[in-house]
């Protein structure tokens, strides 16, 4: 007979083992195959090889960096797959034979194939090879730079096509797999999760990224995002990098806007999106309450192009967009997404915050103009004793005026000292349009307004800043 002290150490031994045998098979139920999945959807994936005739010191594989200021802290932040992996080296200008490797998918039998757009930007062959070394020559039906997805062709038919999903449905901790050429190793799988949904990066307005901890490099660019039940539900774009490798963040553009995409190109060979012509900015803590918010949300209206639907609509700056159709906006960022989705023509539901109080607008929303376009319809900018704000403000003449592009009103910031306006970032030469939800209507103007507001309350002031404007928040001295 074992001691009483023997006999608890036994039981509890056995206990730990039994404990340990459950979980340990609990966990391995858990962990998903995923090796149907890739012997089944692997030959819908493709590679994708380019041929070029220009300086590769000018592009390294065909990628880039995103269109970012050289000082910015986002220029190693975020990275399209073949940007900056080193000195390319010195290359003759002259028909010299670029090649650029990616990756795609079919999603039709007769031959169409997707990819990103920066794969095959500027390419004057593109090769498509398949997982049984087939090799076709793809001519590139139409390329949409803002989603960065184009839509190739190649002759042939009765080709293994990838089953579309909807990434609507798609949950964060979900199990996803991706399939592409990593650094040209052609067809790898890599899986992980669904890192978060909706997110929005620099540069790209247009898009609600999927974020996943996905395995992704160099490579794997324009492959295919599938779910545990074999659908696409997103196409490989975008990596979180500073060396130009894998580090934990990447991104896949939601197949339901691809598909989107994919019907107007095939359709019209180019892709239209909704406009409404307004300029945005993040509401911050300490703007929030100078626009009668309790909290940060929504987006404001920093400025409201002329002849958009936005001034046909009679949005003003300094209006705070909550709601666009029914949903909710939270950050600036998450409306140019529900726009952009909307069909041109179509009325759009507005619930703005405007000086405190809700109001609700319709508008008809129009189409993006190009960017040539829009940059010369957003093209709308560029006083003596120092004031409260710590500035002296000048007033604009008519011939300043039309430079800048201001239709009326305004002063000109003509230095800046120590003071609420120096502490909010505001600089000689910006120009303010509104303070304290009050349009600056002149010099004078200006002033009553300023001195009107109470001593140790925040305000904002609506700023032009070149082509730009953008709310400040500031906060007068008590004293």
């Amino acid at each position: 007979m074992l001691p009483i002290s023997g006999f608890w150490r036994t039981l509890a031994l056995g206990l730990i083992l039994s404990w340990s045998w459950i979980t340990a098979g609990a966990t391995t139920r858990a962990l998903p195959e995923f090796t149907e999945l890739v012997a089944e959807n692997g030959p819908t994936v493709v590679n994708i090889s380019t041929k070029q005739s220009r300086n590769l010191a000018e592009q390294f594989h065909g990628f880039s960096i995103p269109d970012l200021p050289e000082d910015s802290p986002l220029q190693d932040f975020f990275r399209h797959f073949f940007g900056d992996q080193g000195d390319p080296g010195e290359v003759p200008e002259d028909d010299e034979q670029a090649r650029s490797l990616g990756s795609g998918f079919f999603i039709s039998g007769d031959g169409y194939v997707l990819t990103n757009a920066h794969v095959v930007e500027a390419a004057d062959e593109i090769i498509v090879r398949t997982s049984d070394r087939q090799e076709f020559i793809a001519t590139l039906v139409g390329a949409d730079k803002r989603s960065d997805i184009a839509l190739l062709k190649v002759e042939a038919q009765d080709l293994p096509a990838a089953r579309i999903g909807s990434a609507r449905d798609l949950l964060v901790g979900e199990w996803v797999l991706a399939i592409g050429s990593p650094f040209g190793f052609e067809h790898s799988a890599t899986a992980g999760i669904v890192s978060a949904k909706g997110r929005s990066l620099p540069s790209e307005n247009y898009v609600s990224f999927i974020q996943t901890d996905v395995a992704i490099n160099p490579g794997n660019s324009g492959g295919p995002l599938f779910n545990l039940d074999g659908e696409v539900v997103g196409v490989n774009s975008q990596i979180y990098s500073r060396t130009g490798g894998f580090m934990g963040l990447s991104f896949a553009i939601p197949i339901d806007l691809v598909m989107d995409v994919v019907e107007q190109l095939k359709t019209k060979g180019r892709v239209s999106r909704g406009w409404l012509g307004v300029l945005i900015q993040d509401v911050t803590r300490e703007l929030a309450p100078t626009f009668g918010l309790s909290h940060p949300q929504g987006a404001l209206v920093a400025q409201v192009l002329r002849d958009s639907p936005a001034t046909a609509a009679g949005l003003l700056p300094g209006d705070v967009i909550l709601s666009y159709n029914g949903k909710e906006v939270q950050t600036s960022s998450a409306l140019p997404p529900l726009v952009g989705a909307t069909p041109v023509g179509e009325t759009a539901k507005i619930e703005v915050m405007r000086k405190g109080e809700r109001l609700k607008l319709d508008v008809k929303i129009a189409e993006l103009p190009d960017d040539e376009q829009l940059s010369v319809v957003s093209r709308e900018p560029v006083p003596d004793k120092v004031n409260r704000l710590g500035l002296v403000a000048r007033e604009l003449t008519d011939d300043q005026r039309e430079q800048l592009g201001v239709d009326q009103g305004g002063v000109r910031v003509e230095s800046v000292t120590d003071g609420p306006a120096a502490a909010a970032g505001i600089t000689s030469g910006d120009i303010i349009l509104m303070l304290d939800n009050q349009p600056v209507d002149s010099l004078e103007g200006f002033n009553r307004i300023l001195e009107a507001i109470d001593p140790g309350r925040s305000v904002a002031a609506l700023i032009q800043r070149g082509d730009g404007r953008m709310f400040y928040a500031l906060r007068l001295p008590k004293g």
